[in-house]
């Protein structure tokens, strides 16, 4: 399975190690000031070791910079499995950095110059740690400035479990209208009529409409239409749907439940995780579960629509 790692000296990060099923690896190192600076992806080389394909690094103006994550420059070497190596340095535009990802940023650069060079490709590999063998990434936290030491001594430490999975709360108040507060500062919280929902075989699916997979998510409802309803949010950068939901009792509900899979077990979530639908597409489609099957023998050009009507039974 995935899962991340954080070292950490006297209650301060220093990397923060991700690894993938596919036996990709991941290391973010950070500074003294506990900002994250620099991140390293890994990938298995022909030699067996860990080769560090990537590494980018990221200067910022200030604290406000770096919280939203407004580089002024962002330097990335690349280097192939045969030691050939690019180092290439962005700087911001005259608009700023990108607010999107660290990661995902690919325009925007006032110049980029390029420095392209051989080297031995010995000194970008690493062994592939065996679980709980962190002392291997040990040696990148001295490219953040950290003291090197001639031996490491790594100890598990107990953390607090915090509130566990993640649980349904404030949904109510996602579909209450009014004023709010957001991270991008005052909004509007408005509520959309989108229609009704016909359930026939007494199955609502829920779906990404553009993942249309064998097994959906379905929860057993009374046959009938239904209104289903849009939590639109407001603010000065534009609106965007926060919510959407299928009112089948004109009542509060009581309790929240996750629709679970077979297999699917919630004895074995982790702090903040949880089963429910991915909306890779940026979509989500309730709809009965005949329809469903439908989409899927229809794929992949099944419910893409998003403003006009779907099909019966559908509503994306």
């Amino acid at each position: 399975m995935d899962y991340a790692v954080l070292l950490s000296a006297r209650e301060r990060p220093l990397a923060l190690v991700e690894y993938w099923p596919r036996r990709m690896w991941r290391v973010y190192l950070f500074d003294d000031r506990s900002w994250r600076m620099q991140m390293i992806d890994l990938k298995p080389h022909s030699t067996g070791m860990l080769w560090a394909h990537r590494n980018t690094r990221w200067q910022f103006a200030g604290e406000q910079e770096h919280l939203y994550s407004k580089w002024e420059v962002q330097e990335t070497t690349t280097v192939s499995a045969d030691g050939r190596v690019e180092v290439r340095s962005e700087s911001a535009g005259p608009r700023g950095a990108s607010t999107e990802p660290l990661h995902t940023r690919t325009s925007g650069p006032s110049s980029v110059p390029v420095r392209r060079f051989l080297a031995p490709v010995e000194g970008f590999l690493c062994p592939v740690p065996e679980f709980g063998d962190w002392q291997v990434f040990a040696p990148f936290l001295t490219q953040q400035g950290h003291e090197p030491a001639t031996t490491v001594v790594l100890r598990d430490v107990s953390v607090d479990e915090g509130s566990g999975p993640l649980r349904a709360t404030g949904i109510e108040q996602l579909f209450s209208p009014g004023t709010c507060d957001t991270r991008d500062g005052p909004a509007v919280v408005e509520l959309v009529d989108a229609g009704l929902l016909r359930i026939t075989s007494g199955q609502l699916a829920v779906s990404d409409p553009g993942w249309i997979g064998e097994t959906p998510r379905t929860v057993a409802v009374p046959p009938g239409e239904f209104p289903v309803t849009l939590s639109l949010v407001r603010t000065t950068l534009g609106a965007s749907v926060a919510a959407a939901r299928v009112t089948f009792l004109d009542v509060p509900p009581r309790a929240w439940e996750m629709v679970l899979l077979p297999g699917e077990d919630p004895g074995l979530l982790g702090e903040r995780q949880f089963y429910g639908v991915g909306v890779d597409s940026g979509t989500a489609a309730f709809m009965d579960a005949t329809t469903y099957h439908r989409a899927l023998l229809a794929a992949p050009y099944a419910c893409t629509a998003t403003s006009s009507d779907p099909g019966p039974g559908a509503v994306c």
